[in-house]
């Protein structure tokens, strides 16, 4: 048992008291934070950077009442997630925690994630109880309510031993009856079941460890000036998920990697510089993408990065004639093709490599079955790269990381601003005025209309509204032919406002485009809705993002569930936040396989996370 300091809203605490109790616990009071185990008072604010939180929190005080309290950029002082309340433990223990865990983008220790907010009505899992609804806070207790109606109030030293309950679907658990060894049954089975998952998961490490693969050179001259020429600077992150990749290609073990990153956290960048590195070392390389214009942005992307190097670089997709396409098998097949960057038919029966040495597949949730089952036999022959937009929870992240090859990319691109967000009926004396704004500054539009009957209708009105606006319309029923000519006049900047359906919602790049608007948004998943806004933002600009709805209409229960989510969670990185809120989690899905679902319905995501973890160290163990 150790001793923690809790801060929530409507707290009574005096700011000395507070400051004397945080050096006793290890911080060093400065005058401005700038490290982890670091606070400072100012006012009526203190700001405490937790040694193992991203970033740190402010504290705001009424008297001697805690006002609000929020996470916020260290850097730029702007104000990030909300929270209801934070648990802090001694610096010195913090730091002891996570260099050496106990083994015993089941452990009753606080979660390895920052509390996550948990509100009256919720339900929630006790370690040692099971699930129940949290009832809300009765003198300075936790009330929750277990089967019968029973209540357990937990005291807010324990609240360690409490999560949000999150699992998949949308099932409801049954609550757990206390004084029973139900709870007790049902932990035992889930461990069983995760004991035989985490020994699969090694055992295909250790597969890979026993084949032979291509030991890559290290980096060339040719290497470093394309690296130098990269117009931007390096995140953190970014830099050592580069380091992590170059390593695994250098080892004679094939590489199976998975890079996850939020929208527009520079994965390709990642990804373009493992290519260029397999091509210096004289191998080819397939990058798989999951649609034509994905395809469409990296040739561009890739094709101008190397346009100064010895590099040849085709794209295989249903846009180009059966000619272009032959071609490109073709160069393949004799090795005159350095790179292909293709959608699913790279893994048509006619497609062979000369000598292919690197596989990068982009969202590979988005392929089917069969697609899959190809995917895995190449992974046993040649280095791949597998890349995810769909953030993974630093929980499950830290419960594989010793037995999955991850690297994650949390920091966001300098001077990212979070995107202006609101939910807003319909108007078209609105429609008109934001894409006048964004037209005066020069800037480019999207419209998103999910239907392609009446989207012809959409791009009359808007050009009605705005004569002045070029506006282009394109959808995946159309002619590639027309729909290719379509997207490059946006990407090139010669529309200035596109009406499309989702065809554009993964990984399209405009930078120039900062006014997103989604038409009907009611009827989108919140990560359709999340996916989309990350079209606009990728730039240092100011972006808007405007989700309409019906102008009188009555909306769902979940429909308001989803756009309150959505406007409420705006801050750099929030997709996991969003993913937990949506009960999806579809990274998490992608990386634990269906039958795992089962289970953490059971005991819920946060401790089923523990479970994994625990027993992937002791048969790593028992295996020496």
């Amino acid at each position: 048992m150790f001793q923690t300091l809790e801060l929530y809203t409507g707290k009574e605490i005096a700011l000395e008291t507070l400051a004397g109790q945080l050096v006793a616990f290890g911080y060093r009071r400065q005058e401005r934070i700038g490290d982890k185990g670091e606070f400072s008072v100012r006012g009526s604010t203190v700001d405490i950077f937790p040694a193992d939180f991203s970033f740190p929190v402010r504290v705001d005080f009424d008297d001697e009442s805690v006002q609000a309290i929020h996470a916020f950029d260290p850097v730029t002082g702007q104000m990030l997630e909300p929270h209801r309340m934070v648990i802090f433990l001694p610096v010195k223990e913090k730091l002891r925690r996570l260099e050496k865990p106990r083994a015993s983008l089941i452990s009753q220790e606080i979660p390895v994630d920052p509390f996550v907010d948990i509100e009256t009505g919720d339900f929630v899992v006790h370690v040692l109880h099971g699930i129940a609804r949290y009832r809300g806070i009765k003198s300075d207790h936790f009330a929750l309510e277990f089967a019968d109606k029973n209540i357990l109030y937990v005291p807010v030293r324990d609240l360690r031993l409490i999560q949000r309950y999150v699992a998949f679907g949308k099932l409801r658990p049954k609550l757990s009856r206390l004084g029973t060894r139900g709870w007790q049954r049902l932990k035992e089975r889930t461990r069983k079941g995760v004991l035989s998952f985490a020994s699969e998961l090694l055992n295909i490490q250790v597969k890979r460890k026993a084949l032979q693969g291509y030991a890559f050179q290290k980096d060339t001259d040719w290497q470093k000036k394309l690296e130098e020429e990269f117009p931007y600077e390096e995140t953190e992150d970014q830099a050592r998920a580069i380091a992590e990749v170059k390593r695994d290609m250098e080892s004679p073990m094939p590489m199976d990697r998975l890079l996850c990153g939020d929208v527009g956290y520079g994965k390709t960048e990642v990804a373009l510089r493992a290519a260029f590195k397999a091509v210096m070392g004289g191998k080819q390389v397939a990058l798989l993408v999951p649609t034509t214009l994905l395809a469409e942005q990296h040739f561009e992307t890739f094709t101008g990065r190397m346009k100064n190097f010895p590099v040849t670089i085709h794209m295989l997709s249903r846009f180009q004639s059966r000619s272009a396409q032959n071609r490109t098998v073709e160069a393949a097949r004799a090795g005159s093709c350095d790179i292909v960057i293709g959608t699913h038919r790279l893994l048509s029966e006619d497609v062979r490599f000369k000598d292919l040495g690197l596989v990068i597949i982009d969202e590979e949730q988005r392929f089917g079955v069969r697609h899959k089952e190809h995917l895995k036999k190449l992974r046993l022959l040649v280095d791949v790269l597998t890349l995810t937009a769909t953030p993974i929870p630093r929980t499950l992240y830290l419960s594989l990381v010793d037995a999955r090859d991850m690297s994650t990319i949390q920091t966001p691109p300098k001077n990212r601003k979070p995107v202006e967000t609101r939910v807003i009926e319909s108007s078209d004396p609105m429609i008109r005025e934001a894409v006048l704004r964004e037209l005066d500054r020069r800037g480019q539009v999207f419209f998103i209309h999910n239907r392609v009957k009446g989207i012809e209708g959409v791009a009359k009105k808007i050009s009605e509204w705005v004569p002045a606006a070029r506006v282009g319309v394109g959808h995946g029923q159309m002619p590639a032919k027309q729909l290719e000519q379509v997207m490059k006049k946006f990407i090139h900047g010669e529309i200035d406002v596109l009406v499309s359906t989702t065809i554009v919602e993964s990984g399209i790049d405009i930078p120039n485009a900062n006014t997103l608007f989604v038409n009907r948004a009611d009827l989108f998943g919140l990560s359709e809705l999340y996916q989309l806004r990350g079209r606009v933002g990728r730039f240092s600009r100011n972006a808007y993002a405007y989700f309409l709805i019906p102008k009188g209409g009555v909306l769902t229960e979940e429909s308001k569930k989803r756009l309150s989510a959505i406007e409420r969670y705006t801050f750099l990185g929030s997709g996991f936040h969003v993913a937990m809120e949506d009960l999806e989690i579809r990274g998490a899905g992608n990386i634990l396989g269906a039958e795992q679902h089962g289970f953490i319905s059971s005991v819920g995501f946060d401790l089923y996370c523990r479970i994994l973890r625990e027993a992937v160290e002791s048969t790593r163990a028992a295996r020496g």
